[in-house]
């Protein structure tokens, strides 16, 4: 931790305030939640749910599932890769650290700055495939309750089941929305490589991205 200079710790400060306090705006600000694309999407997963629930053919439901549990299990299984690839680093991280060191915009370093640095990747890609395996565990059990839907007897019945699949669908695209962010970051933790000044500048364009993209992008405007 000695290795650590101010301006790192305030490129740490800054990287962490920005993902956990984005994160925990959106999620419990109601206000503000309720304008963003995953509230939206919330609500289309449900009238999909109902709509489900008043078909006899399902082959096009099963489909859509299987297309989200699809691109869960790319994001999930690309962040193992990506963790194989930093821990042979950190077991080469003074290799690593020396070849880094010859490119153009690399940055001479202690071993223990740049052990610190490739952890900080590690942790954001550990928890990335941790949310990615638990969204895709979700959009599995809620195929199992689209499955359960009965196709006769009361409407009533029938949605009342969808109710139950929508909600689950809703939770599993939430953390995979939360892996996605971790991904998002993991990109801006790369620029501490650079420089702890890179870390900040990149945590806060992350930051603008996601809330243009959740509350000013047009896809939202056409989805409300």
């Amino acid at each position: 931790m000695q290795s650590l200079s101010r301006i790192d710790w305030i490129a740490l400060a800054v990287f962490f305030g920005s993902w956990v306090g984005y994160a925990v705006t959106v999620a419990r600000h109601p206000g503000l939640s309720r304008r963003s694309v995953i509230s939206a999407m919330d609500e289309y997963r449900r009238r999909w749910m109902l709509e489900m629930a008043s078909r006899e053919n399902r082959i096009m439901d099963i489909q859509i599932i299987g297309n989200l549990m699809a691109s869960t299990s790319f994001l999930a299984n690309t962040s193992i890769f990506i963790l194989a690839g930093l821990v042979a680093m950190m077991a080469a991280s003074e290799l690593s650290g020396r070849i880094f060191a010859q490119l153009p915009f690399g940055l001479t370093a202690s071993p223990a700055l740049w052990e610190m640095k490739i952890a900080l990747l590690l942790l954001i890609f550990v928890r990335a495939f941790f949310t990615l395996t638990w969204a895709l565990r979700q959009f599995n059990y809620c195929s199992i309750v689209m499955g359960s839907v009965p196709q006769d007897g009361p409407l009533a019945a029938r949605q009342h089941v969808a109710e139950a699949a929508a909600k689950v669908a809703n939770r599993a695209a939430r953390h995979f929305n939360s892996g996605l962010r971790a991904y998002y970051f993991g990109l801006a933790a790369l620029a501490w490589i650079i420089h702890p000044l890179a870390l900040i500048l990149a945590s806060l364009v992350v930051v603008r991205e996601l809330y243009r993209r959740e509350f000013r992008s047009e896809v939202r405007a056409a989805l409300l």
